[in-house]
């Protein structure tokens, strides 16, 4: 175990590198520089001057290497929109808010996804089935900034039960709707891989003899199939959680969520380059982490695995 999860910390060294690689190439050829402003243009002079300062009249590999030089050491940069605060401050403010949603969002996933899918399982070709499926496809055919607006509509102009915005901390009634609308995406899909392998699971010779024993079929079902039915799920889950970190983008931006999926759409549209490569660092990391994590909970999931 240790000799693995050493060999995958060490392989995640230059997919992190080709990662940051590749956003700074794309962001670098990006036509127009950050004080492109249509309304209030600034003085060429003025942008040489914030050019200079910021050292991006420097070619491009010197910039390369002195950002990755920084970033091994700890520093992302300074952010060229929010000046009085570093890339640093500013991840280190909003990260909190973003996991705190993240993880609400996944815990409702689980909750909802896997019992949904292991009773459209159970309950195979009934209208029990038929409902969740139609449950799941519509969480599956929404992307979560239309849900978000759509929850919006319902829950807070329609009804008035929510507030249309803001964020107190995950306990306050704001982290309601985005946490559904993060949420029911994962919770459908989760729902859906359930079904099939529980499915595929429930028809093997073992459980059928499980059932030609007399066994109850709860007992079979939680006690014998589920063991095995989750372990294609941990993988869903593990790719699933990795799109909950990068799915609120665009929900905390709707909703007025202070968190790092807002500055990150700030960012590209400002042309914040430190704060964009920061994040995009960030979110590499954390979710090369989510699948060591997923792929070490195999072993746990069923001890037949073994780790080379």
């Amino acid at each position: 175990m240790t000799t693995f999860i050493v060999r995958r910390v060490l392989w995640m060294i230059p997919s992190l590198v080709v990662v940051f690689t590749l956003t700074f190439v794309v962001v670098h050829a990006t036509p127009g520089s950050p004080w492109d402003e249509s309304e209030k243009p600034l003085p060429e002079a003025v942008k040489q001057n914030l050019a200079k300062q910021y050292h991006l009249d420097d070619p491009l590999p010197k910039q390369y290497a002195d950002y990755l030089i920084n970033a091994l050491h700890g520093d992302l940069g300074p952010s060229y929109r929010s000046v009085e605060r570093s890339v640093s401050e500013i991840v280190a403010a909003t990260l909190p808010v973003s996991a705190q949603l993240g993880l609400a969002a996944m815990l409702f996933a689980l909750l909802v996804g896997i019992p949904l899918g292991t009773l459209a399982a159970v309950k195979h070709n009934t209208w029990i089935d038929y409902t969740a499926s139609l449950i799941t496809v519509s969480g599956l055919a929404t992307p979560p900034f239309v849900r978000v607006s759509l929850l919006i509509v319902a829950l807070s102009l329609g009804v008035a039960w929510l507030p249309t915005g803001g964020w107190n901390g995950i306990l306050d009634v704001r982290a309601i709707i985005p946490t559904l609308a993060i949420g029911l995406g994962p919770a459908a899909i989760l729902a859906r891989y359930t079904r099939s392998s529980l499915l595929e699971v429930l028809g093997q010779d073992f459980i059928r003899t499980a059932r030609a024993k007399g066994l109850r079929e709860l007992m079979i079902v939680v006690r014998h199939a589920m063991k095995n039915a989750l372990i294609p799920v941990l993988t869903v889950a593990g790719v699933t959680l990795s799109n909950v970190i990068t799915g609120a983008f665009f929900v905390e931006r709707i909703y007025g969520v202070p968190g790092i999926g807002r500055q990150f759409v700030d960012s590209v549209t400002g042309r914040d380059y430190p704060l964009l490569l920061g994040i995009v660092l960030i979110f590499a990391i954390l979710i090369s982490v989510v699948n060591l994590l997923t792929d070490i909970s195999y072993g746990y999931a069923d001890p037949r695995i073994r780790y080379r």
